[in-house]
């Protein structure tokens, strides 16, 4: 359905516009998601690291805010027209918005740690999936952007992946000996990526759904 809406809006100036602004959303979240990592798993120190991913969230925070304003005045001018893709739009600037703070969430865990992550039980227990994660964010913006079917059901069995992988991180830290800070912050880790992993899901699948069922990929695939 959002497919051929979205084609048929290739020609707009108003959804070019929205769509570079989207793209930008997304590359400001990988652009803080990438330096997190190399500093919470790696303990590689960027310049100015805090400053930078809290100035990076609070510009996808007015990118979305403008996004919004713009759709609202287009419906305004015509509410007949292009009602279904505007409301779409709606819905993933939020899931985009959510990957800033969820990336925001992530760089806070390194002033939870008592030292740097040990690398041995980090690989142990989560292999790439930091890099699985950063594939996801091209997949979402090939998938959505592109409108590209492929990319979307790719891009939620890769999700479907990392959840499974961060539930069994969870119930085996729930079951360790480790220390709690340890404990606590590898938890909290599964948690974010489990999160940033979904809202990537939602920004992929969104055009192939029903407005009402936008988020809820995973169950319209099982159904199906």
């Amino acid at each position: 359905m959002f497919s051929n809406l979205l084609q048929l809006w290739r020609g707009k100036d108003f959804l070019n516009e929205v769509l570079k602004d989207f793209e930008g959303m997304l590359n400001n979240a990988e652009n803080m998601f990438i330096p997190v990592v190399q500093k919470l798993v790696h303990d590689q120190d960027t310049p100015n690291l805090k400053e930078k991913i809290y100035a990076i969230d609070k510009k996808i925070n007015e990118e979305q805010r403008n996004i919004r304003k713009r759709v609202t005045a287009h419906l305004a001018l015509q509410p007949l027209i292009d009602t279904s893709t505007c409301l779409l739009l709606m819905s993933v600037v939020k899931d985009a918005e959510r990957l800033g703070d969820f990336c925001k969430n992530l760089f806070e865990v390194t002033a939870f740690l008592n030292k740097p992550i040990d690398k041995a039980k980090h690989k142990s227990l989560f292999h790439n999936i930091e890099k699985d994660i950063t594939n996801l964010f091209q997949q979402a913006k090939m998938a959505f952007i592109e409108s590209d079917t492929d990319e979307a059901k790719e891009s939620w069995e890769q999700k479907k992946i990392i959840v499974n992988r961060c539930e069994i991180i969870i119930e085996k830290l729930a079951k360790s000996d480790l220390p709690a800070n340890e404990v606590v912050c590898f938890v909290l880790m599964a948690r974010y990526y489990k999160r940033i992993a979904a809202h990537l899901t939602n920004i992929s699948t969104a055009f192939i759904l029903p407005l009402t069922d936008i988020d809820y990929f995973d169950e319209r695939m099982l159904e199906e």
